[in-house]
């Protein structure tokens, strides 16, 4: 995901949610719903969130120190996971929460217009929203499902505004089916009951981002095109040879950690295995940009002995990656 794409998406959202969350509880006032208001607590944390992914992206351009040599880049990984843990405390349990009370303490909704109105102007300003971030995340999608772009994304920006504007749209479908049926049959109950399912929605939101966010910060290896970059690459059939195992990491959404173990020619010099790796490390850059640390060890490749080891991917001289 570029940068800018990502915080346009969060910009767009932001603003919408703020305009929204004001507009929602002006109809909680004159209303009493209580889907106005878990809608309204929802529009703010969706607006906190959205802050959160901002601090993430600015924090994370700090530069490497002596105590973090690898840089700050997994704090869009740590900011994104407090967004997973402000949806589903603040907007999923306050919505459940009150839609306990409301259907256990119904009452009718006053000044309909107010609730109907917002809701319809919401769920525009949601829609432009949810298109930001739909055109922002088509461009690095690729062939991707939106499911396995959720569930592969290394930057965790546009999944999360995306989930985000998901559930804020299905949401506000939810609060006006509830407020029209409260005000259709004139039974409080059904405004409860739509205020119930908004907090059941977003509780599964918060688990599916927590669930996702927190295999990034985690560590995750390099997505399976780069790492088949990575290995044409570095292997240029002449001194170096063959990779005998590779890992890689994301230290953060554009930065990536390559780490390889290679077979070189046993009659090479010192001076002609530091000169392939050298070239080797410039090749792997320009097939995958945000490979910025990569560490190659040379090594002999022992066919008979890679075939012993219990691990192949552990053994001296063995294989896997």
């Amino acid at each position: 995901m570029s940068a800018s794409g990502g915080t346009k998406a969060i910009v767009a959202a932001l603003a919408a949610n703020l305009a929204i969350a004001v507009a929602k509880f002006v109809a909680f006032l004159f209303s009493g719903s209580s889907s106005m208001l878990a809608e309204s607590v929802h529009s703010l944390a969706d607006s906190g969130n959205q802050g959160l992914l901002l601090l993430g992206g600015k924090k994370a351009q700090r530069e490497a120190t002596p105590q973090h040599p690898f840089g700050y880049g997994r704090e869009r990984y740590i900011y994104a996971f407090l967004v997973s843990i402000v949806l589903f405390s603040v907007g999923g349990m306050f919505a459940i929460y009150e839609g306990y009370e409301k259907i256990k303490h119904p009452h009718e909704i006053e000044a309909w217009y107010w609730p109907v109105g917002v809701l319809v102007f919401a769920i525009i300003a949601e829609t432009f929203s949810f298109r930001t971030a739909i055109k922002e995340s088509n461009v690095v999608r690729g062939k991707l499902s939106w499911t396995q772009f959720v569930r592969r994304a290394k930057a965790p920006e546009l999944p999360v505004v995306l989930l985000e504007d998901l559930g804020a749209l299905v949401g506000l479908i939810l609060a006006l089916v509830g407020v029209s049926l409260a005000l259709v049959t004139g039974d409080g109950v059904w405004d409860g009951i739509g205020t119930l399912c908004i907090g059941v929605l977003l509780i599964v939101i918060a688990i599916v981002l927590a669930a996702e966010t927190k295999s990034l910060l985690l560590g995750e290896s390099a997505g399976t095109d780069d790492i088949e970059k990575i290995k044409a690459a570095t292997v240029d059939g002449r001194t170096v040879t063959r990779i005998i195992h590779m890992r890689t990491l994301h230290l953060g959404p554009e930065e990536l950690l390559v780490a390889a173990k290679i077979a070189v020619e046993q009659h090479e010099t010192a001076d002609e295995v530091a000169e392939a790796i050298n070239a080797a490390e410039d090749r792997i850059r320009a097939a995958v940009p945000i490979a910025r640390v990569i560490y190659l060890e040379p090594d002999i490749y022992n066919e008979a002995r890679a075939a012993t080891g219990t691990d192949p991917a552990t053994s001296p001289g063995g294989s896997g990656h």
